[in-house]
């Protein structure tokens, strides 16, 4: 029984985790993590993603029983691949929106941090226990939660282990909405759907120039941002856009 779905309609992926009762990130969801992230990169059917797993919870973090049976050797051969795993996910080429029930701890809130929106429950709680193990975050938790919310912030969560609520993560930029239990899936399918009706390419484009422009000096950002606005003209969206933004008024393109 596979650990993870993709299912898609109308645009949208859903790249839901279903590992009960915990989504507990074993190696062989990892593994099937990345197959269908460069699933969901590959298919033009899908325009935007979300990233679910489940009412009750996102997911609480590593399979702690499968770590403890590995040593140095083991998580040495084992540590790209579980990086490469949510790396595939950050590398999505199309808006990609968690939406966070319950406990995002640990491999959980890393995933999140592989969204380009976070969405959360009002009971989310959300955190980088691995200090409690004896270890740090090891898929990509102290680079991407650093950039997300800030050096001394992330080590504060690094360092303490501790879990923060929904209202604590949306003041420090860890999640960016906070909605009720009940509707954050609705909330992240709304804004995914209303992205996937957008111009593939220059959302593209965009995330790419975001994402690649925080990797290096500004100087290089803007050569990135040129290189993708000038390339740009060369679309149908972008005439489409123009086109109907001329004849029409502003806002009114239908992309395809």
């Amino acid at each position: 029984m596979t650990s993870v779905h993709l299912e898609v309609a109308e645009g949208v992926g859903t790249i839901r985790l279903d590992r009960p009762p915990m989504n507990a990130l074993d190696i062989a969801l990892q593994d099937r993590l990345k197959e269908l992230a460069e699933e969901a990169t590959r298919r033009d059917d899908v325009r935007a993603v979300i990233i679910y797993g489940g009412e009750k919870v996102f997911a609480a973090g590593a399979d702690i029983k499968e770590m403890q049976a590995m040593d140095h050797a083991a998580m040495v051969a084992r540590s790209r691949a579980l990086q490469d795993s949510f790396t595939a996910v950050a590398r999505i080429p199309k808006p990609v929106v968690a939406a966070v029930t319950g406990y995002a701890l640990g491999g959980g809130c890393e995933l999140a941090l592989c969204a380009d929106f976070r969405i959360a429950a009002d009971n989310a709680k959300l955190g980088q226990p691995e200090i409690l193990l004896g270890l740090i975050p090891g898929a990509g938790g102290t680079q991407r939660l650093a950039r997300l919310v800030g050096p001394s912030k992330a080590k504060d969560l690094i360092f303490t282990g501790r879990m923060v609520k929904a209202d604590e993560a949306l003041t420090i930029g860890l999640v960016d909405r906070v909605v009720p239990a009940a509707e954050v899936y609705e909330q992240a399918k709304q804004w995914a759907a209303r992205l996937a009706q957008g111009p593939a390419l220059a959302l593209r484009a965009a995330k790419e120039s975001v994402d690649a422009g925080l990797e290096t000096d500004i100087d290089t950002g803007l050569a990135i941002e040129r290189t993708w606005f000038a390339g740009l003209f060369a679309t149908e969206d972008r005439e489409r856009g123009m086109r109907s933004f001329v004849e029409e008024g502003p806002g009114k393109a239908k992309f395809l």
